[in-house]
């Protein structure tokens, strides 16, 4: 879910390892960019693939995943229904593969990802050849994680939404929290020079820098948060009004859960304060 930025937040990525397939869902729009990115993973030599966020329930999509089977594991980035809509028809496409998610309502025949840093092997994964460790990054979503994969030196980080490949995230308050979206990007800003394939958009060339970029924006927009609240703006749809007024205003319900995070982010960071405009 995208937020109103618009341009990639680092250099996109060239080449990418050889194991990694985009297969894009054909759900483009404001909030999803070109559509959902679903990614299959496949080591060299390997029979089994990893999947990861099905999309959306569309059958042309999930038939060309189901395609290039066979798959192992399901992974789920986080709950949004562009990314889990498809997941139930994928696993029955599948033949019951597991689907696995943080969140244990979009796991299917699988257990949830509920462990940061729990490394995901052949035990899991059937004999895919890859390493997968789990990241747990809140902040967009309660439920987000990113994943960490390798296989030999190459490494790549999926970061669902999280990081996008082109244009901002939202924080979709109150499941989502700007706290933990800072810290998780903290923890994504020291993956220097791995590529970030994220759920929207091209793939960027180095994670890290991404999270640098993403860090700088939200500490800029919650300095223009706090001088749109010094300057008398009562609510947050106030708050949106001059903050975002470049900003197609069918987007502005978006750009409010983003400033209602922001707004209870500065209300815990003062005591109080701006706290009491993120309920109006």
């Amino acid at each position: 879910m995208t937020g109103h930025f618009t341009a990639p937040a680092a250099a996109l990525a060239g080449e990418l390892p050889g194991w990694v397939t985009l297969l894009r869902a054909p759900n483009p729009g404001p909030m999803t960019l070109d559509g959902t990115n679903t990614w299959l993973l496949r080591a060299p030599g390997q029979e089994r693939a990893v999947v990861v966020d099905p999309g959306p329930a569309d059958e042309g999509h999930l038939a060309a995943i189901a395609a290039r089977g066979p798959v192992g594991l399901v992974l789920i980035t986080h709950g949004h229904p562009d990314h889990t809509d498809g997941s139930r028809r994928l696993h029955e496409l599948l033949g019951g593969v597991p689907v696995r998610a943080a969140d244990p309502a979009h796991c299917l025949a699988g257990e949830p990802l509920a462990t940061p840093g729990e490394r995901l092997g052949d035990h899991d994964l059937g004999e895919a050849g890859l390493r997968v460790r789990l990241l747990a990054t809140p902040g967009h979503t309660g439920d987000s994680v990113c994943l960490l994969v390798e296989h030999g030196d190459e490494r790549v980080v999926l970061t669902g939404d999280t990081i996008l490949g082109r244009g901002t995230t939202v924080v979709a308050h109150p499941d989502g929290h700007l706290g933990d979206y800072l810290a998780s990007l903290e923890l994504l800003s020291t993956y220097r020079g791995i590529p970030a394939l994220p759920g929207h958009g091209p793939a960027l060339a180095d994670c890290g820098a991404a999270a640098d970029f993403y860090l700088a924006h939200r500490r800029a927009r919650l300095d223009q948060v706090r001088a749109a609240v010094d300057g008398g703006a009562a609510t947050a749809a106030e708050v949106v009004a001059t903050v975002y007024a470049d900003v197609d205003r069918s987007l502005w319900w978006a750009a409010e859960l983003s400033v209602r995070a922001q707004l209870e982010y500065l209300g815990r960071e003062s005591g109080g304060g701006a706290a009491s405009l993120e309920q109006a």
